[in-house]
């Protein structure tokens, strides 16, 4: 079982929403589609389900092309951000309609909304309906009809956003538990980094309707290709600072150097662009050849363990993630430290030329 998207691009009234794509996903496969807002991802899931037709490329189905095939006659099931489900059923009706829609006997129906209300843990609620349930209980709703339709692809676009804390991290580890076992191809919709992280799976970064790279998830998350995948797989996004490499060494701003050792020793003399992650800024110097830079301090947010520090470095916004709970003073210089091994290096047009010593390393 395989979707293939071969050279699919998508334009609505000369804007194009989706670059010329070419894509290809297994089955029994989880892949996450992550980006920000307005990247592409719900229309490339339109596409994928043949809501929307490409205005160039073909889509392949087990090989076969389904380019115009309308979206009821294909084996896919969506769940979207919102609560989708029919206000006058039961929940167990409600579960129950693809399986009816399909032709299925009664007790194949009944044995399928069991055992999936008993997955998502609705047992207990298959006679109310869907608006006397929480939030979560509607979403797992849909979810559980996601699961009975025994479809071959699975669209998740952003299925969790609207849940509370407590029920995302919930559902982010039962969702792979709940379909490991379907054999169907999984496409789950994402701004989140972590998300991504937790999903495990193959990840595709988008941005401005192109996939800047797909890989296997930690692998996309280390060594991304280009600074664009870098900046979309990182939140806060990475910070970039403008760099030389001269007579065997690196030059930052403030005056800082560092020797062009290991992974950097390769790399011609000439201008780049250094990147490294926010949670590798640090307010104490922690490695003895640890690059120290001065920035001024715009804003502090404080999350109850961790606090992000806003700081402005020669009209760079650099965002840096610190332990602990920080009373810092906003307006002032502030000192941070950055370890050389945390240091990506991409070229002037953005793309990869040396992956962070920690990462190559993991």
């Amino acid at each position: 079982m395989s979707l293939i998207l071969e050279g699919v691009s998508k334009v609505v009234n000369g804007q194009t929403h989706i670059h010329s794509t070419d894509l290809e996903l297994k089955a029994g496969t989880m892949n996450v589609l992550l980006g920000p807002t307005s990247a592409g991802k719900t229309s490339m899931m339109r596409l994928m389900a043949g809501l929307d037709v490409p205005t160039t490329g073909k889509i392949l189905w087990n090989g076969q092309d389904v380019t115009g095939v309308r979206v009821q006659d294909r084996g896919v099931a969506m769940v979207y951000q919102q609560f989708i489900n029919y206000p006058s059923m039961t929940v167990y009706d409600n579960i129950a309609s693809p399986m009816r829609l399909l032709g299925k006997s009664a007790s194949e129906i009944d044995d399928a909304v069991k055992k999936a209300a008993d997955l998502m843990k609705l047992s207990e609620m298959l006679g109310r309906k869907p608006l006397e349930l929480s939030g979560g209980q509607q979403q797992r709703c849909a979810l559980a009809r996601a699961l009975v339709k025994d479809a071959g692809l699975v669209l998740l676009d952003e299925p969790l956003a609207n849940l509370d804390y407590k029920l995302r991290e919930e559902l982010r580890a039962e969702i792979p538990r709940i379909f490991e076992d379907a054999g169907s191809i999984f496409v789950y919709a994402t701004t989140e980094p972590e998300e991504a992280l937790l999903l495990g799976g193959n990840t595709a970064t988008l941005w401005e309707g192109r996939i800047t790279q797909f890989g296997v998830t930690p692998s996309v998350y280390r060594l991304p290709t280009d600074a664009t995948t870098a900046r979309v797989f990182s939140d806060p996004p990475m910070n970039f600072l403008k760099i030389r490499k001269t007579d065997g060494r690196l030059l930052f701003g403030d005056g800082q150097a560092a020797p062009a050792t290991g992974v950097f020793s390769d790399l011609s003399d000439g201008s780049y662009t250094a990147g490294f992650r926010p949670n590798h800024l640090e307010l104490e110097r922690h490695a003895e050849n640890a690059l120290e830079f001065t920035g001024k301090l715009h804003v502090t947010e404080i999350t109850g363990s961790e606090t992000f520090v806003h700081l402005d470095h020669h009209g760079e916004k650099w965002v840096g993630l610190v332990h602990g709970v920080r009373q810092l003073d906003i307006g002032a210089a502030l000192n941070v430290y950055l370890d050389p091994k945390h240091v990506y290096i991409f070229a002037e047009d953005g793309t990869s030329v040396a992956s962070a010593a920690y990462a190559t390393a993991a």
